[in-house]
């Protein structure tokens, strides 16, 4: 049996939408499950599914590793929110702000360790690979989590550095959510490295897309505020590029514009069109958009040499294609 993805997303909110955490005390644990309440795309268990899928029919069987997955991922979203001491997240108040500083740190401890948990309920066959696979992942987030810091006072943060970057932050849970299904469904190891590669450059054309949106992108859809990143000044495919092609005024005048820190709305306003104007100039949304389809259409390659029966490929096909034709 083929599911449809919608039929997949639903399993997957509801199977997280009913996970409760029968542990004391609450008050280390109702943080964890407001975390995970706060909706998302879930993506990263949807895949774990839809892997799954290829071989095998019924997806619940693999919905184990998928929520350790997802809890994962919630995790460092609760830490990320604190790290940049983020306000709100999903509409909601982030749990340090709901709660305390402290009551985040501890209880996103105990959602790191809880993910570890649920991966190691899974049958013993399957218990070696997906520990493994879940352990090696998280320390990968953390290097692109630290590589991202670092470029944050760096002036010289190359194409090829901020791509190794963005694979670790975004694109290796993607991929190890895909192949904690094909692990589940017993794929072979060729069919397991394809389907990895398939999410790892599936989510290069993600970020690289989020990157094209945040200056480009539709300000009634795309759910965050347009010139974001310009305004904190981070390191993007756009900016890297931008200041690899200007000349020595625009990089200068990239630099004043970055550096400047309005408060007023009509100045960072005023900050995010100026800077816009150069990368219209020197052509990087053009770039940022090429490099985003060769990515996608490397993954879209790696899926096809994936040796399932075609139609079970289907759900993925549709999964990457919504999600490179976002808006938000």
């Amino acid at each position: 049996m083929t599911y449809a993805m919608d039929e997949i997303i639903r399993i997957v909110c509801e199977a997280v939408d009913s996970l409760r955490i029968e542990r004391r005390p609450r008050a280390l644990y109702e943080p964890v499950e407001y975390a995970l309440a706060c909706g998302g795309k879930r993506l990263r268990p949807t895949l774990t599914l839809l892997a799954y899928n290829l071989w095998r029919d019924d997806v619940r069987e693999a919905l184990t590793p998928a929520l350790a997955l997802e809890t994962y991922h919630n995790y460092t979203l609760l830490h990320d929110d604190l790290m940049d001491n983020a306000d709100v997240r999903r509409g909601r108040p982030t749990v340090h702000r709901r709660w305390d500083a402290n009551t985040a740190i501890l209880s996103g401890d105990a959602m790191l360790t809880y993910a570890m948990h649920l991966m190691t309920q899974v049958a013993d066959r399957h218990l070696r690979p997906l520990v493994e696979l879940l352990t090696v992942t998280a320390l990968e987030v953390c290097e692109g989590q630290q590589y991202d810091m670092d470029f944050e006072t760096r002036d010289d943060v190359t194409e090829d550095e901020y791509m190794e970057m963005i694979r670790l932050k975004t694109s290796v849970l993607l991929a190890a959510a895909l192949k904690a299904g094909a692990v589940m469904a017993d794929a072979s190891a060729e069919d397991i490295a394809n389907l990895y590669a398939f999410g790892d450059k599936l989510g290069l054309a993600f970020q690289l897309q989020d990157d094209y949106l945040d200056i480009y992108g539709d300000p009634a859809t795309f759910g965050k505020r347009i010139g974001g990143d310009i305004l904190c000044g981070k390191k993007t495919f756009m900016l890297i590029n931008a200041m690899r092609l200007a000349d020595a005024d625009q990089r200068a005048e990239l630099g004043r514009l970055l550096a400047s820190q309005p408060e007023a709305e009509a100045e960072q306003e005023a900050k995010i069109a100026a800077v816009t104007h150069i990368y219209n100039i020197l052509g990087v949304a053009d770039i940022a958009k090429e490099r985003m389809h060769r990515c996608y259409e490397e993954a879209m390659g790696s899926l096809e040499r994936v040796t399932a029966d075609d139609t079970r490929k289907a759900p993925l096909r549709e999964f990457a294609s919504r999600l490179m034709t976002r808006e938000k």
